[in-house]
């Protein structure tokens, strides 16, 4: 048995989140130790996750068998968000490189996308993979405007946008052109919904902090786009759905959850900022939090949506 850590624990707005939880459930610190963890990413097969220390240049790895951290990659030219595709490789958006990236089966890294249109991305952020085999990026500055998580340069590209990578071609489309600061990205349950957080916030006072819905359609293109949540603490930078619509999104002080009609029902509070989060553990009931020199976890009564859960366009 073990404490509540100090600044962790639940916090119910409103009577459908205290379903999601016992009272003696705890938040757990796994690891310290990072400058901005980031990008977490669950291995099923292998019960490990993988997630990003982006100031550190370095992927790390935690193991659920041991409960052991190690290095599983350096230099990692300042990767930020992760996830594993449909055949269980690790895709990586690499803001040094400004590129994403895709670990294949024997190691060697293959590059999904570096450009559009004869022109270097910005710093890609945040990836999600869809379930005909498409790869969808956000692409915002931050990699490029510090030498702290990438490298200082001029923006090739007019604005910040989300990319979509076709399954068979591999041709970058461009699919968003009002977002300020595309950051965090996820689907929803049948991948009709592609939910996109655009955090331009942290860089223009009284800029967007909100997560915005979008329509997919089957060609790939996207409609609508109204705002579905905005952050009342920070911005909201990665999230996560649930198999039941809810979105658990990631906030200045732990996890906001919010439901699948846009009301924030509760928080799991913690100490530090929360960057992004991801769902893992044998039945996706375990939530992995990447806050600030962290990893944390806590177990709750919702599972997160699996690569095959979703029933994407053939």
């Amino acid at each position: 048995m073990f404490g509540e850590l100090p600044g962790t624990g639940f916090e119910t707005l409103d009577p459908r989140f205290s379903t999601l939880f016992a009272p003696h459930i705890r938040v757990e610190r796994l690891w310290t130790g990072a400058r901005w963890c980031e990008g977490p990413a669950w291995f099923a097969a292998g019960r490990y996750l993988v997630w990003s220390d982006i100031p550190n240049d370095r992927l790390m790895r935690w193991d659920e068998t041991d409960g052991s951290v190690s290095e599983f990659r350096a230099p990692s030219h300042n990767a930020n968000g992760n996830t594993v595709d449909l055949q269980g490789r690790l895709v990586t958006c690499e803001q040094l490189t400004r590129r994403v990236t895709r670990t294949e089966h024997d190691g060697t890294i293959s590059v999904l996308a570096d450009q559009v249109d004869g022109r270097r991305l910005n710093s890609p952020n945040d990836v999600v993979v869809g379930s005909d085999g498409s790869v969808w990026f956000s692409d915002p500055f931050y990699g490029i405007v510090t030498d702290y998580e990438g490298e200082v340069a001029d923006p090739e590209i007019n604005g910040c946008h989300v990319y979509r990578i076709a399954p068979t071609t591999g041709v970058v489309t461009q699919v968003t052109d009002d977002m300020m600061q595309p950051n965090g990205l996820a689907f929803g349950r049948d991948e009709s919904t592609l939910y996109v957080s655009d955090t331009g916030a942290t860089h223009t006072a009284g800029g967007p902090a909100h997560i915005r819905r979008f329509s997919v359609h089957e060609d790939g293109s996207l409609q609508g786009g109204e705002v579905f949540a905005t952050c009342t603490q920070g911005i909201h930078d990665g999230f996560r759905v649930d198999t039941d619509g809810r979105v658990w999104a990631s906030a200045a002080d732990g996890v906001h959850c919010y439901d699948a009609d846009g009301t924030l029902i509760g928080k799991v509070r913690i100490p530090e900022i929360v960057g992004n989060l991801a769902f893992g553990g044998r039945h996706r009931n375990r939530l992995f939090i990447c806050a600030t020199s962290s990893l944390y976890s806590v177990y709750v009564f919702a599972s997160g949506l699996a690569p095959t859960t979703a029933r994407g366009r053939s």
